[in-house]
């Protein structure tokens, strides 16, 4: 997402379109949410991401107005011993 317009204290900041997943299928659940990124995050990642006041305590969100914040790259998913997602 590219915006031009925004307040001071998101200046520099990505945000990333998130879509949340099933675990196992790995399929869209077509339930989307808007996050900052604080780890580098990139389009096909599967990230896991905090809401609500935990958004604000990373060192990028600190202080900053956001209610979603994209915490970590996930490397892979394990469900009963059996992988149904490992990163590239």
């Amino acid at each position: 997402m590219i915006s031009t317009q925004k307040d001071q204290k998101m200046e520099g900041i990505k945000f990333l379109l998130l879509e949340k997943i099933d675990p196992v299928t790995m399929q869209g659940k077509n339930d989307f949410v808007v996050s900052m990124d604080s780890v580098g995050a990139g389009p096909g990642e599967i990230v896991f991401y905090v809401s609500g006041s935990s958004a604000r305590f990373t060192n990028v969100t600190e202080g900053r107005p956001t209610d979603s914040a994209i915490i970590a790259i996930v490397d892979y998913i394990e469900k009963d011993g059996e992988y149904t997602f490992r990163k590239n």
